[in-house]
């Protein structure tokens, strides 16, 4: 892949002088998506251009689809090799070949093609570019799907450094997505492996379609006559486009991949599907579908009725969206995975929106397990990020359970840094994480503990305290009840399973009144509690699971290293005196 990046960017600098580097990719980035077409059609052109003759529309394009195989056709009389005949003409004739595609080759439009077509005409540059490209082979027998996906986040992420701009926004690490859709698929392991097996899977995230393109490489692995439906959706444009011209190139239904903001406008609205797979932005906010998604909460048992995060962040939008759109477990069920930074584990209080999105996953029993990756693992950010597996079918053995699996430590240094990733999991890493999963009850507590929802919930009561009168005695009401005192209020989280009540065996009543007995009267013995205002709330405190305590050094220990540095101290002063 180094190789032919490497080529492709040498092209680019031909335009030095042109464009600044930060603009490269408005033309080498749908240049490479014309030469791959190019070369995927170069075989049919003849047989196109005859059933051309005969149908037009709708009818050409399934007649092209029986006889070629191809979800698209280009009806111009135009290739590379004949474009660069005519030197003078290039520009027009280029434009006549990008307008005779189908219509669902929209890509080039969302480059916006033709303004940089006009540009590279009026600076000299577009025979130099154009010829340039017809010296590269991107026939997919060439330059497989895997690896010509590759090539475009390569060349996605130089154009991104170039100016400085986030470049982990257009795609998520391979070895991150391997590990998700290994997950994914471990629990419909034996069906995958039924020949001639057709499943689907959605991305609502799609970039530059990254995580589908690996979904269905693993899956041919398995089986190879297996075979994956992909679908997905991407709100920028140019990430729509390559998105779309790799589906192309893999054979796939090209009206699969729609353009749109999936939080308020999910084009796939009427479908559900087999797997789900998301990284979704993290910590950005979601002014612009705020009007629309506001709306779709009030409607019951839609995407967002469930809770509704703070608007500066919209991560757990994309969770609750994910869940609605795994096939039901009446047509069998689907499971969903994505990747989340930590603030969805525990953000927000009892009876917030994203406590409330979390108790409705919890008491659904929809999560199925959470991974914690290393740190540095995005190429835009070091920060703690978790793997959300959730299943709405799950095996017997873990209904009503959540699996956490600490992978914090499985990681190997890469040997050379993208952004901030310079850690990576490597397949002994994966295979790890795999056979934690695997393992559920029985995988080492060190790495994996399995917990119910009741773990995870908890109780917010208000502790009240009386408000004095002038003579230092409890002010009360006209009823006799004393008057609380708001300087002095306090909050306590109470755990449902305090004091052993793993089985909610205590109830609630008994198990606050245990607590507030326990824990609170002895040390304030006037206090109340405020019962009205009692609320449920639900985390995930990943971390103080799995701590470890980690005492401190001896003081022996600490004292030597302390008269061993006071040494080498006296030493230099000893020595800068006798200067």
């Amino acid at each position: 892949m180094s190789k032919l990046g490497n080529f492709v960017w040498g092209i680019a600098d031909q335009l030095r002088g042109v464009y600044k580097p930060h603009q490269y990719g408005g033309v080498i980035l749908p240049f490479t998506i014309l030469r791959r077409l190019d070369r995927i059609l170069e075989p049919h052109r003849d047989e196109i251009r005859a059933l051309a003759e005969k149908y037009a529309g709708g009818a050409l394009e399934v007649q092209v689809k029986r006889k070629t195989g191809l979800s698209f056709y280009n009806t111009s009389p135009f290739n590379f090799t004949t474009l660069l005949e005519d030197p003078e003409g290039l520009r027009v004739n280029l434009m006549d070949y990008i307008t005779s595609f189908s219509a669902n080759i929209d890509v080039f439009e969302r480059f916006k093609f033709e303004n940089e077509l006009a540009t590279l005409d009026e600076k000299n540059r577009l025979y130099l570019i154009t010829s340039q490209f017809a010296e590269v082979n991107l026939h997919p027998d060439t330059v497989p799907n895997a690896e010509m996906g590759d090539l475009f986040e390569h060349l996605i992420f130089k154009f991104a450094e170039a100016s400085n701009e986030e470049a982990g926004e257009h795609y998520t690490p391979r070895d991150a997505i391997r590990l998700m859709v290994d997950l994914l698929f471990a629990e419909d392991n034996e069906a995958l492996l039924e020949p001639g097996s057709v499943r689907t899977i959605y991305d609502p995230t799609a970039g530059t379609g990254g995580m589908l393109s690996v979904a269905e490489e693993r899956l041919l692995e398995r089986n190879p006559s297996a075979r994956l439906r992909l679908y997905g959706q991407e709100i920028n444009d140019q990430s729509y486009a390559i998105c779309k011209s790799d589906m192309i190139a893999k054979g796939q239904d090209v009206d699969n991949i729609r353009l749109g903001d999936t939080l308020a406008d999910d084009q796939f609205f009427d479908r559900t599907f087999d797997f789900c797979m998301s990284n979704p932005p993290y910590g950005v906010d979601w002014k612009a579908s705020a009007e629309a998604v506001k709306k779709e909460a009030l409607a019951p048992n839609s995407r967002f009725s469930h809770g509704l995060p703070s608007i500066g962040d919209g991560q757990m939008l994309f969770l609750t969206h994910l869940a609605s759109k795994m096939r039901t477990p009446h047509d069998g069920g689907g499971r969903a995975g994505i990747v989340l930074n930590g603030s969805p584990l525990f953000t927000g209080a009892a009876e917030s929106g994203p406590s409330k999105i979390r108790q409705w996953l919890l008491e659904s029993d929809l999560v199925e397990a959470i991974v914690a990756l290393p740190t540095n693992m995005f190429f835009n950010t070091g920060i703690a990020t978790y793997i959300w597996i959730l299943d709405n079918t799950k095996r017997p053995e873990r209904q009503g359970k959540i699996q956490l699996i600490d992978a914090t430590s499985f990681w190997t240094k890469m040997r050379k840094s993208l952004g901030a990733k310079n850690r990576e999991l490597d397949e002994a890493a994966r295979d790890k994480i795999l056979a934690l999963y695997d393992a559920f009850d029985d995988a080492d507590p060190d790495y994996s503990k399995v917990f119910t929802a009741d773990d995870f919930g908890y109780w917010t009561i208000t502790v009240e305290r009386p408000l004095l009168d002038d003579d230092a005695n409890p002010a009360t009401d006209r009823k006799g009840t004393p008057k609380p005192d708001p300087k002095k209020r306090d909050t306590e989280n109470i755990p449902f399973t305090y004091g052993g009540n793993t089985d909610g065996d205590l109830g609630r009543d008994a198990t606050i009144k245990q607590y507030f007995a326990t824990e609170v009267l002895p040390h304030v013995p006037d206090a109340w509690i405020d019962e009205k205002k009692t609320k449920v709330g639900y985390e995930t405190p990943f971390t103080r699971h799995f701590y470890k305590y980690v005492p401190p050094r001896p003081l022996s220990e600490i004292d030597a290293d302390l008269d061993k540095q006071v040494a080498k101290i006296m030493e230099l002063l000893r020595e800068v005196e006798g200067q």
